[in-house]
């Protein structure tokens, strides 16, 4: 049974979330790949919001298994407040949650070290979520990290110590001195590592192996976006985990070949949280406006997200490196009552016109290139069908269908999961 992949195909934000929950009940399992708790993906249904973090977004459903997997890291205080948030629900937790014995922790230490090094680049800062995330994929691939598996050890806090220890060595080496209360962090922490030992831990590769064997469909949910993928991303602002297909692989143990639709999520318009370079940023009326009527906020972090119009160059590149193979459109709805649109569909690239994402877009080197379209006046949040959209709103997405030569198969025109069209 080949495994089916979801991910953002910009800067995160994209509202995987709802599309996970839409999909849900097409598959057995959602297994999360990639990243950590600075993800935010915000659900909404039934009158209520929920912002998930870490645990999959199919944890709503009763037919979907939800799988935490090795490529993910883990902050176990966290972890406990998005189950606390969830008891109210009368989920089977025990039975529908499965945590991936390679998937690494993120200890208070972590956070501490985030902070210490964000505070000394000054001005330099990439706009970390500050959940230790950076540093806990540093222990990884340095071969330090502590491990979900390693909660089930007889010595496991003494590995913690001492790379505890190491840890406090380091904060101390910055210039920026933070003040923090290492003790009360941990008494937090273990008593949540506590409450994440009570969960299901399994071997995950051996467990989606044996599900593809028995026929079990796979949902991959990814967090981030392409744009923040830590090879492909606008380096150095970027996330430290592989946020395109490949790290679906590397993040789940799932082989290249069994991977068969990519879903690639992308709004309307484009946002950023955070630095780093944005070619079409706006700083005027309609920038304002995306950001008011989209009610672009992190769902993490709370940050205002800087809103502009959509770049076709960079979503080009994020769909090639991908493999996409259908889009989905979200936050159509917000676009309703510009009286104009514009699509970046090239750059101009130290003088010359390119079409390709360069290796550098920072703004002394790249101008954008627009087209312009009509928008459209028309209300889309009560809309239930493609039969209702207006010309306008049918000839932008036909016009980014043939830019992308993938076919955009859902319309998102707002945050319930009922405001889903499907083409």
């Amino acid at each position: 049974m080949a495994v089916d992949l979801l991910l953002g195909l910009q800067w995160g934000d994209e509202g995987k979330g709802k599309i996970v929950d839409v999909l849900t009940q097409n598959y057995d399992i959602i297994a999360r790949f990639q990243g950590g708790p600075n993800a935010g993906h915000t659900l909404e249904f039934d009158g209520i919001k929920h912002v998930l973090h870490t645990i999959p977004s199919g944890i709503f459903h009763e037919n979907a298994v939800n799988l935490v997997g090795n490529g993910v890291v883990i902050d176990p205080v966290i972890f406990k407040k998005e189950l606390d948030n969830l008891k109210k629900f009368d989920l089977d937790i025990k039975s529908k949650l499965l945590i991936s014995r390679k998937a690494h922790l993120i200890l208070p230490t972590h956070r501490l070290l985030d902070a210490a090094s964000e505070a000394s680049k000054g001005k330099a800062k990439i706009g970390s979520t500050l959940k230790g995330i950076g540093p806990t994929y540093m222990d990884k691939t340095g071969r330090n990290g502590i491990r979900v598996g390693d909660t089930e050890l007889s010595n496991w806090k003494e590995k913690y110590r001492a790379l505890a220890n190491k840890h406090e060595a380091m904060i101390d080496f910055y210039a920026a001195k933070i003040e923090y209360d290492l003790k009360e962090l941990e008494t937090e922490f273990f008593a949540a590592v506590e409450v994440l030992k009570e969960l299901t831990f399994i071997d995950s590769e051996e467990y989606l192996h044996q599900a593809q064997k028995s026929g079990k469909s796979i949902l991959a949910e990814g967090a981030q976006g392409s744009l923040l993928d830590i090879d492909f991303g606008t380096y150095p602002y970027v996330t430290s985990s592989n946020t395109t297909a490949a790290g679906a692989c590397t993040g789940l143990g799932v082989a290249p070949g069994k991977i068969k639709e990519v879903f690639g999520i992308f709004k309307a318009y484009a946002t950023r949280v955070g630095s780093g370079p944005f070619p079409t940023e706006l700083f005027d009326n309609y920038g304002e406006t995306m950001g008011r009527v989209g009610n672009e906020f992190g769902a993490t972090t709370g940050r205002p997200r800087r809103c502009g119009w959509l770049d076709l160059v960079a979503l080009r590149y994020a769909v090639q490196v991908n493999g996409v193979t259908q889009l989905m459109m979200m936050k159509g709805d917000v676009l309703s009552g510009f009286d104009k649109l514009k699509i970046c569909t090239a750059y101009e690239y130290k003088g010359k016109k390119i079409s390709h994402l360069p290796y550098n877009i920072e703004a002394e080197n790249v101008k954008p290139i627009y087209s312009e379209m009509k928008g459209w006046r028309e209300d889309l949040t009560k809309m239930n069908s493609v039969e209702q959209f207006p010309t306008e709103l049918n000839d932008y997405i036909e016009f980014l269908e043939k830019e992308l030569e993938v076919p955009i198969k859902i319309v998102s025109v707002g945050p319930d999961r009922t405001q889903t069209i499907h083409r």
